[in-house]
């Protein structure tokens, strides 16, 4: 799978690990910095180098990494076509793409370690989407909410 990874400052050390770990798995890594955590650098820029990848084609899905997650994540969900969430936990790495149709993985790198971040990449990576009909009706509802219409039940 062709992945994208980006990061502010405090993201970096995660980030930089699991670029290492996700080329040794075979997966091409698309790295869009930073390349540093030496210097300040803005979550919203990470966020727009991974939307970036993911509408042109160069990535099927990105993980974007910052401190908490929840900035990268914020970020992240105002780029059209982005589908983010924070994932902490294995079942919500791999529900969130299989339910939700989710293309990018937002992890805070002061809330969780190297080891769980892989796990986390592993089940995210895994997923997909599973075209229960259900899944499908909300994630077009989320589609014209994006578009900035009201969703009709």
């Amino acid at each position: 799978m062709r992945i994208a990874l980006a990061a502010d400052h405090a993201g970096y050390p995660l980030k930089q690990h699991l670029v290492d770990y996700l080329k040794g798995q075979g997966h091409e890594v698309i790295d869009l910095g930073v390349n540093t955590d030496a210097v300040k650098s803005d979550y919203p820029d990470a966020a727009q180098a991974i939307g970036a990848a993911i509408h042109d084609g160069r990535a099927e899905r990105g993980i974007l990494v910052c401190g908490s997650g929840v900035g990268a994540c914020i970020a992240a969900n105002k780029i059209r076509g982005v589908y983010a969430s924070i994932t902490h936990d294995v079942y919500s790495a791999h529900q969130g793409v299989e339910h939700d149709k989710m293309n990018v993985m937002c992890l805070g790198a002061l809330v969780v370690g190297k080891s769980v971040a892989q796990e986390l990449a592993n089940a995210f990576i895994g997923a997909q989407f599973d075209g229960v009909e259900s899944h499908q009706r909300r994630f077009d509802k989320v589609q014209v909410l994006e578009a900035g219409l009201r969703t009709e039940d």
